[in-house]
């Protein structure tokens, strides 16, 4: 199965990030290839609203966009992965998300399968509900097939995570996927 996780956090050690590499092992273990679009560090920016491209075809915007396209295009699957923030999850993730999957019914007609992994210093149910139901309607919207997510409440840092049990849940997500 080909995977491509899209990656929100600004921090390249951080703990969502820690959870994606749990993630990738695991499912490079079984079989599976997994490519990774670093969304924080990338040149995107908000869809001007143009509707040029009809939310299917290439976008006039000159940004990393259209390189990605592809890439998303052919997975099989898609994982979400960001820092947990009490209004949600990364703004360059939510950017992309809006720019390309929100508008695109070559992945609502594809069936792709999803998983969500998110890190949060802060272990209010609350924030993790919230993006929880933002994912959930999210799969629903993109007619996804969702695979699970992995919590990471009060991972403030990597030295905290490395000590839980997230990164071995986000491990066996991976390992365990079909």
């Amino acid at each position: 199965m080909k995977i491509v996780m899209l990656e929100g956090s600004p921090n390249k050690n951080g703990s969502s990030n820690m959870l994606a590499n749990e993630l990738i092992r695991g499912a490079q273990e079984a079989g599976h290839t997994v490519q990774v679009i670093d969304a924080a560090h990338s040149d995107i920016h908000p869809c001007t609203g143009c509707i040029h491209c009809g939310y299917e075809g290439p976008c006039v915007q000159k940004d990393d966009m259209e390189k990605f396209r592809g890439m998303i295009l052919d997975a099989d699957m898609v994982v979400f992965v960001t820092p947990l923030y009490y209004y949600g999850m990364s703004a360059q993730l939510k950017t992309l998300i809006d720019r390309f999957c929100a508008f695109n019914s070559s992945i609502q007609n594809k069936h792709m399968k999803s998983a969500m992994l998110a890190a949060a210093w802060n272990s209010d149910n609350w924030t993790f509900e919230a993006l929880e139901a933002h994912y959930q309607t999210l799969v629903r919207y993109l007619n996804l097939r969702d695979m699970g997510a992995v919590w990471g409440r009060g991972c403030g840092s990597p030295s905290m995570t490395k000590h839980s049990r997230y990164p071995q849940q986000a491990y066996e997500l991976g390992r365990n996927l079909k």
